[in-house]
């Protein structure tokens, strides 16, 4: 990828070595930090590669306004520069295809009209692999009858979503998420992303790292255990590998999404219940009874497997005291610092069966692993 932004846009940061230069670089810098795990001497490191460009279906931009010579206002789009100042861009090269030929001719209309320009501020951009397009405007002032007017104009104009947002309002035009379709392991699986929820920014990446997954265990007549599932990403494909699977998320609107997920894909294997990782310990310990698990009955569930997707903090204490009473362990890390500490603790009880890296962000420092273990 040559983009006239390299070493100007904070955003990439590593820019100067190419795509196999940078990837090259994680993947050294990996196998470094966790080659004191004796474990892995004999586990070669599974790579999921990310596209090189147009690789990112989520992206958010603030939006720079100067004035030209006729004092009239001009609108671009703006990221933080490297020095942590604004760099205004026209294009983006990480973005994916649809979002990157929508952003200038979206832009051009905004500036036309008063009402969609004023005190506009941000656009955040969601795109499916289908084509469903959500964007979302976000103002430092109040949205009247005259905003929605126009907004359903550029709406239908360019055959997307379109949500306003401002100070304690939100204004859904049409509806709040995109629908997505993801081909695992040539099976199709249906995905509803909200706005404002948590989504995989890198689609392909996403896909690489749960198909990793389902080709490095077995199918189990024993339940598996989620935590952290968020809207059930995860969770749908991994099901067909169990008789029933227990997910927890603490997050309401993961929860809701999940749910609508399971439907969307007739799947009638998952419950789903609203709580945090400590709270579910608590539960499954009988230490603590919660309302939320009254139609939930913890013991008719034969776990052999847990998987667990954490914050960057990665597990706490309790959480990782639990994770070691399971016979697999099943751990994809957005932070390899913490994984390594996690790691420590459990190699004690389980050994390293797989090991992977996941290159969702290219020409970032950022990479994401994955770990299979199962108990000694």
């Amino acid at each position: 990828m040559n983009c006239e932004y390299f070493g100007k846009c904070g955003s990439c940061t590593i820019h100067d070595i190419g795509y196999e230069g940078q990837l090259d670089l994680k993947i050294q810098r990996e196998k470094e930090r966790f080659s004191n795990f004796t474990d892995l001497e004999n586990v070669d490191f599974d790579i999921v590669r990310g596209d090189e460009q147009n690789f990112r279906n989520r992206a958010e931009f603030k939006i720079w306004k100067n004035f030209d010579e006729n004092d009239n206002p001009t609108l671009s789009y703006a990221m933080t520069s490297i020095d942590k100042t604004v760099l205004e861009i026209s294009s983006c090269q990480i973005v994916s295809l649809d979002i990157s030929n929508l952003m200038p001719k979206l832009l051009e209309e905004i500036q036309k009209n008063k009402t969609l320009s004023f005190k506009l501020f941000a656009i955040e951009f969601l795109n499916s692999t289908t084509g469903d397009m959500l964007v979302t405007l976000i103002y430092h002032r109040k949205l009247d009858e005259d905003w929605n007017e126009l907004a359903k104009e550029l709406s239908n104009k360019f055959n997307i979503k379109i949500i306003g947002r401002s100070r304690k309002q939100k204004v859904i035009l049409e509806n709040d998420y995109i629908d997505e379709k993801l081909n695992i392991n040539n099976t199709n699986y249906n995905f509803r992303y909200i706005e404002g929820g948590f989504t995989q920014p890198n689609t392909k990446v996403n896909i690489g790292m749960i198909e990793w997954v389902l080709n490095n265990i077995k199918d189990s007549s024993k339940d598996l255990c989620e935590l952290y599932c968020g809207g059930g990403n995860f969770t749908i494909p991994l099901s067909s590998k169990f008789r029933k699977v227990l997910a927890t998320e603490i997050s309401k609107t993961s929860i809701k999404s999940a749910k609508t997920n399971c439907e969307l894909n007739n799947n009638n294997k998952i419950e789903f219940i609203r709580m945090s990782a400590e709270e579910f310990v608590e539960a499954l310990e009988e230490k603590r009874v919660f309302s939320r698990l009254k139609d939930v009955d913890l013991k008719a569930y034969d776990f052999d497997s847990i998987f667990v997707d954490p914050p960057r903090a990665g597990l706490d204490d309790t959480t990782r005291a639990l994770v070691k009473n399971f016979e697999q362990i099943i751990y994809v890390s957005c932070n390899p610092e913490t994984l390594h500490r996690d790691l420590e603790e459990l190699t004690k009880t389980h050994t390293i069966e797989n090991f992977a890296l996941f290159d969702q962000f290219s020409y970032t420092h950022h990479i994401e692993s994955g770990v299979i273990l199962k108990k000694k």
